[in-house]
């Protein structure tokens, strides 16, 4: 009786299963949408290749000019000021809007709708025209001495004005960005920091604004990118140094538009496959721990885990 008990005690080891031999679907439609999607874009390759219109020689001249490659420079300049701008006055501006001071409160959404609610031209033409809307600029004290003066003039500043229009603009989308990153973190988490006796500018800087970067992070790049773009609009200034504003008097020399903004575009289109390769890792570095899927060393340490624990 105790060997039948024993007998029954005794695990069953289950035969495996044999491998499940899968056949793919056969899609002919996907076949058929590559092809002529290949077909097209070859048709359109070789009739540019062919069209004397796009003067290829001409753009192969300018490719590599040093005036384009100083245009670059100077936008790429200009993207990252504006963008310091952007970044450090839409913080200050999404934690006005979430203060709980009304006048704080209402001086940020006035902001954001004045900027967000006008062209981006238009506020470049504005500041191209500051030396004419205010002759001096006078720092003192309200009715009372004064302590300095500037004569705006005389101010030949071109760069200074697009980098101050462009980053003014961009804080408005900034501070709607960063203010999402915010309402995404927990509200427990506030709650935490205030029982452990923290402010609420505390609160804002220790603990909410650093879990809200994942969220932050992500669409920033995008609009590094949009930025870099939008600099070529600094032509209402205006401003010529850029790598749009280069180009442009080339052409206006050689009367051959085509081949010099597809130059520029060539330019652009490099520099923005370099950011983007940069805003990929870093997506990915502040995304970790944001989905379930695991990866290949932690499914091989979960495995081991498991023959550990089965074994013991």
């Amino acid at each position: 009786m105790s060997q039948d008990k024993n007998h029954l005690s005794m695990p069953v080891e289950s035969a495996e299963p044999e491998p499940i031999k899968a056949i793919p679907l056969r899609r002919p439609g996907r076949w058929i949408a590559a092809a002529i999607i290949l077909i097209a874009l070859a048709l359109f390759v070789w009739g540019a290749k062919t069209n004397d219109a796009y003067h290829w020689n001409t753009y192969f001249k300018y490719l590599g000019d040093k005036r384009i490659a100083q245009g670059a420079l100077v936008t790429l300049e200009l993207t990252v000021l504006a963008m310091l701008i952007g970044v450090a006055l839409g913080v200050l501006l999404a934690v006005m809007r979430l203060s709980p001071n009304p006048v704080l409160r209402s001086v940020a959404w006035a902001y954001l709708w004045i900027f967000r609610g006008t062209p981006v031209y238009v506020q470049l033409v504005f500041w191209g025209l500051f030396p004419s809307l205010y002759k001096t600029i006078t720092v003192g004290v309200p009715f009372g001495p004064s302590f300095a003066s500037f004569d705006v003039q005389h101010w030949s500043a071109p760069f200074f004005f697009a980098m101050i229009g462009l980053g003014l603009n961009e804080a408005a989308y900034m501070a709607e960005i960063v203010r999402a990153g915010i309402n995404s973190v927990g509200e427990g988490q506030r709650e935490a920091s205030v029982a452990l006796g923290m402010s609420w500018s505390q609160t804002m800087t220790r603990t909410v604004l650093p879990q809200a970067m994942r969220v932050i992070i992500p669409p920033t790049g995008n609009e590094l990118i949009s930025m870099l773009k939008t600099t070529s609009l600094v032509t209402a200034i205006p401003l010529t140094t850029d790598l749009y504003g280069r180009a442009r008097d080339i052409y206006s020399v050689n009367f051959q538009p085509i081949p010099l903004l597809l130059v520029a575009a060539t330019w652009y289109l490099a520099v923005t496959s370099v950011l983007m390769i940069g805003q990929y890792y870093l997506e990915r570095y502040y995304s970790r721990g944001s989905s379930r899927q695991l990866t290949a060393k932690q499914l091989r340490a979960l495995a081991h885990a498991q023959v550990a624990g089965g074994t013991g």
